[in-house]
């Protein structure tokens, strides 16, 4: 089978960071043929390091481009990222090489040795499988917790993309949550997403700040309007995030209505506004079936 897969990973003042990704990428069971840098304007070392590991390593390749001074986890990040995305198609042109997968790959993980190869293997048991990850560990202070999610939602941060998927969705998006409206597309087009916890991915930024917290769960907020959420869906998903932590679903609705009454731009792709703004439906019936075999049982 061809396990022949490409990386991309976008990257800004992750001087801090990046040194471990590219040394839990080196070590990897199954190497990808290409690994792609791109660093977004970094006032720090990141692009010394860029261009150590590429003088290293032949197979690792670094793009740098200006940007502007704030990280922007929006459209923009989503830029950088199909940025690298057709550098790295376009370097497999011209020098022949020939690949099946595609990934994400951000700048702060450490994955476990084995990771590619064991995600791969999932691809090659089902060739309907068009995007997958592993599971995710968060460093929160000093501990490690992991990312309880559903198995059909794979993480964007170390995502892999089938190529036939990857060209039937028709890229990397320009759009807020990249990863969302990349699932999305594949779904509607009968690809199936999946996340295997087989394989984990450690993120070793600390998210556990409140800053942190707060500034995330904002920018959910403002991604779940510019993808068109049905405003039953927004109240669902701001009162699970009460949960963790208590003011999570404060942000998350702040992020909302903040981008709501600015009246800002909303996704322009018909097909997966209808998609996300139809997803309540899909909550509301799956909770309508849980109380129904509740009582059934009782």
């Amino acid at each position: 089978m061809n396990r022949r897969y490409i990386v991309v990973t976008p990257c800004r003042n992750e001087a801090k960071n990046l040194p471990k990704l590219v040394q839990s990428v080196v070590s990897q069971t199954l190497r990808p043929l290409l690994w792609v840098i791109v660093d977004d304007g970094s006032t720090d070392r990141t692009p010394e390091i860029i261009r150590e590991a590429a003088q290293k390593y032949e197979w690792i390749k670094g793009v740098c481009i200006a940007s502007s001074s704030k990280r922007d986890l929006g459209i923009h990040l989503a830029s950088i990222v199909r940025t690298g995305f057709e550098y790295a198609i376009r370097y497999c042109q011209r020098n022949g090489i020939d690949y099946a997968y595609l990934a994400n790959l951000d700048a702060d993980l450490i994955l476990e040795r084995s990771f590619f190869e064991d995600i791969l293997k999932e691809f090659e048991k089902d060739p309907e499988l068009g995007i997958a990850s592993g599971g995710t560990n968060h460093i929160v202070g000093d501990k490690v917790i992991h990312a309880k999610l559903r198995d059909d939602e794979p993480s964007g941060g170390h995502m892999v993309i089938r190529r036939e998927c990857y060209e039937d969705c028709g890229g990397i998006p320009l759009s807020y949550a990249l990863d969302s409206v990349l699932k999305a597309k594949a779904r509607l087009r009968g690809w199936k997403t999946r996340r295997f916890e087989t394989a984990i991915a450690t993120e070793i930024r600390d998210v556990g700040s409140a800053e942190g917290y707060w500034k995330g769960f904002m920018h959910n907020g403002r991604s779940d309007y510019y993808l068109g959420y049905h405003p039953v869906h927004v109240v669902i998903k701001g009162m699970k995030f009460c949960k963790r932590p208590w003011y999570g679903g404060i942000a998350y609705l702040s992020g909302y209505l903040n981008s709501l009454i600015r009246r800002k731009d909303r996704i322009a792709d018909d097909e997966v506004k209808i998609y996300f703004r139809n997803k309540w439906k899909c909550i509301i019936s799956k909770q309508r079936l849980f109380r129904l075999r509740g009582r059934k049982r009782g």
